[in-house]
């Protein structure tokens, strides 16, 4: 059946699904007309530099996510310590408490990285950097807060990895856990 889509953003979601179910490499027409509903007609209508158009701009709204709830907070709310718990609960509600992997990071491993380098490069650089500028308003030096961001950033992917390969969504809300006393540990 026909979908009706009233804007390409509709859209974006169910691409997104797609290709975390497939990866890039497996995400095919057949399964992305199956998820959105739309022909190939209508989906080259919005998307006419195909399926790589498609997921850059996937990785765009992911992006757009991350900024406005996760990394321009860290920059700039003024308590670093309630910034970094409500990062913690944003990517906590984001990754669907672990049940949902990370788009960026199956990009990052897959053999599309370098098409997308610079997103994913972009993704994980300014996470680290905006937890680090959190920390370091909230009192740690500059070196410790940078080892602390981006131990944060690697325990976030790792969990998620580690959830989905268990078939134990709870393993990252433990992690999540783990993960704000070791943060907030001398605020």
């Amino acid at each position: 059946m026909a979908r009706t889509v009233a804007e390409r953003a509709d859209i974006l979601p169910l691409l997104g699904e797609v290709f975390r179910e497939h990866g890039y490499e497996g995400a095919s027409l057949a399964h992305i007309t199956a998820r959105t509903g739309l022909g190939k007609g209508s989906l080259y209508h919005f998307f006419p530099g195909g399926k790589e158009e498609m997921a850059a701009a996937v990785l765009a709204e992911i992006d757009g996510w991350f900024e406005a709830n996760v990394y321009a907070p860290l920059r700039e709310q003024d308590d670093a310590a309630a910034a970094v718990r409500d990062m913690l609960a944003r990517t906590d509600a984001y990754f669907r408490s672990g049940r949902r992997v990370c788009l960026v990071g199956v990009f990052a491993l897959g053999e599309v990285r370098d098409r997308f380098g610079a997103a994913v490069a972009s993704y994980f650089a300014r996470w680290r950097d905006a937890l680090a500028a959190a920390l370091t308003r909230a009192g740690f030096p500059s070196a410790e807060a940078d080892d602390r961001a981006e131990e944060a950033v690697l325990a976030i992917q790792g969990a998620l990895v580690l959830a989905r390969a268990l078939d134990d969504p709870a393993v990252f809300g433990r992690a999540l856990e783990r993960l704000g006393r070791r943060l907030l540990d001398g605020l």
